[in-house]
């Protein structure tokens, strides 16, 4: 871990090229869905008890269903949206902007439209405010800023009703085309060959959020459950996989197993299995045929949620099945690690001299997988700490420095949650028991960043640049990895120090 001084930051080698393009577009799509998938799985759960067919028919309750999934859940996302381009400001015009495609749309839920509409809102708005930024008279800003965005507004309301509105009622109507053409033919299996390659490297983000929450909420609302939402939730692969290395493998990868079986499965942090695929590339074979698996079999038994369900654990895919989908995502489930396992043991056993050689030639597979799971995703990731020793030998050292008093220290990561959250509690765990007082710990997205609020930012090191110019003022802590860093106690030590004096 290093700290930055105010204000400056780390030369990182640049990364480019296709995959993170996909990667940065799939995180901004996931970073106006991800929030709202409450939403989500609140729509589903009054869907699931009280329509007509539910497990509590409730006429009156049953209202809500409808205006749920039509007006709050795409207005909800267009806000998130908006917000992350020009915060309060752009929710609001984004929100004014995406509601006149939905009027246009009525037998369209307008997701697609909400993800358009909403950032583009936004931008407009913000494009606009710059043009006349310093330059209104004293006692007229209000004036403006109102008439501004409310004229705005109105013309992106028109705009969306006549020209977005109907685009995406013809985009929605060619991929679920698609999506019914592969149903109907039986082929949906094979878009596993795109989807478990894909979350390995961490591009599932725009297919899943872009493409597969929309569509599948379509179906849902029209048939009650959609498949789609399976696709990539299904814990399956993973925990075949994850069973093999704890049978055939060898060293830590073994011992990890296990517990990362639990983590994944339970949990639903999928991401604690990428690594284990990095070691051996040939292990994408047994997480697709294990994928196609659990598509095949949910398509015989024509099974599906009712909701998306995140994250993808058992207990979350149970919540959100069918009342009548439950024989086939259940066997979908054990049917798909099954495969997976198979395939898998047999790559294991296919190379397990070799592995043996290398583990007794001190190589650690595991940790070098690890990092390059972090470097994959663009960003922090939370195998390393949930992995435990093999994690903690990934990380990179360095020394902490704190040159002033520290009230408030916030986490920051691309979305604000997850990873930062989870570090965020192990530090204000650590300064409980050290038995600190008066330091605030919290996390953010870096969008959401204000300059001044906090004397120190902890991030991952990709991403402290881009904090560093979101809040110059303040110090500015690199890790590379936000659950075990071991410099966490340096801050700690430090914190305790200016507490005692």
């Amino acid at each position: 871990m290093t700290t930055q001084s105010t204000g400056t930051a780390e030369t990182a080698p640049k990364k480019g090229g296709a995959r993170v393009g996909v990667q940065k577009f799939g995180t901004f799509l996931s970073g106006m869905v991800m929030p709202n998938i409450p939403a989500f799985i609140a729509w589903g759960l009054i869907t699931a008890f009280f329509i007509d067919v539910g497990w509590t028919p409730n006429e009156g309750l049953a209202s809500i269903v409808v205006p749920t999934i039509h007006y709050l859940l795409p207005l909800l996302i267009a806000n998130t949206g908006g917000r992350m381009i020009y915060e309060t400001r752009g929710g609001v015009i984004a929100t004014i902007a995406t509601m006149g495609a939905i009027v246009a749309a009525p037998d369209t839920h307008m997701f697609i439209g909400a993800m358009i509409l909403g950032p583009l809102a936004a931008w407009l708005m913000k494009r606009l405010d710059a043009l006349w930024e310093g330059k209104i008279k004293p006692g007229f800003e209000m004036l403006v800023n109102m008439f501004s965005s409310g004229i705005l507004g109105f013309l992106l309301a028109i705009f969306g009703y006549y020209a977005v509105g109907p685009a995406v009622v013809w985009i929605t109507k060619v991929l679920g085309g698609g999506v019914n053409w592969l149903i109907e033919t039986g082929f949906l299996p094979l878009t596993s060959i795109i989807i478990e390659p894909a979350k390995v490297f961490f591009l599932n983000n725009a297919i899943n959020h872009g493409v597969l929450t929309p569509l599948g909420t379509e179906q849902a609302a029209e048939a009650g459950k959609s498949i789609l939402f399976l696709l990539e939730a299904n814990p399956g692969p993973g925990v075949g996989i994850l069973l093999a290395f704890a049978i055939f493998g060898v060293g830590m990868a073994k011992a990890s197993a296990p517990g990362a079986m639990i983590i994944q499965f339970f949990g639903g942090i999928h991401e604690i299995y990428f690594p284990y695929v990095l070691m051996k590339p040939m292990l994408v074979l047994a997480a697709v045929a294990g994928g196609a698996t659990g598509v095949a079999t949910n398509l015989i038994f024509g099974s599906g949620l009712r909701a998306p369900a995140a994250p993808g654990s058992i207990f979350a895919i149970l919540l959100q099945t069918a009342s009548d989908s439950y024989v086939g995502v259940i066997l979908s489930v054990i049917l798909s690690a099954t495969v997976s396992f198979l395939v898998a043991g047999v790559i294991l056993r296919a190379s397990r001299k070799r592995d043996l050689a290398a583990e007794a030639a001190g190589e650690n597979k595991l940790a070098d997988a690890v990092q390059q799971n972090a470097s994959n995703k663009g960003g922090t990731s939370r195998v390393g700490s949930l992995l435990g020793d093999a994690g903690a030998t990934a990380q990179a050292s360095g020394v902490a420095t704190a040159v002033a008093p520290v009230h408030n220290i916030i986490f920051a990561c691309d979305a604000g949650m997850g990873s930062s959250a989870m570090g965020a509690s192990v530090l204000r765990n650590k300064l409980k028991k050290a038995g600190v007082e008066g330091v605030t710990v919290t996390n953010k997205a870096i969008a959401n960043l204000v300059d001044g609020e906090a004397e120190l930012i902890i991030t991952h090191k990709d991403l402290t640049e881009r904090a560093i110019g979101k809040t110059p003022s303040a110090r500015h802590v690199s890790v590379d990895n936000f659950m075990s860093s071991p410099k966490y106690d340096e801050v700690v030590a430090e914190v305790s120090s200016q507490d005692a004096e």
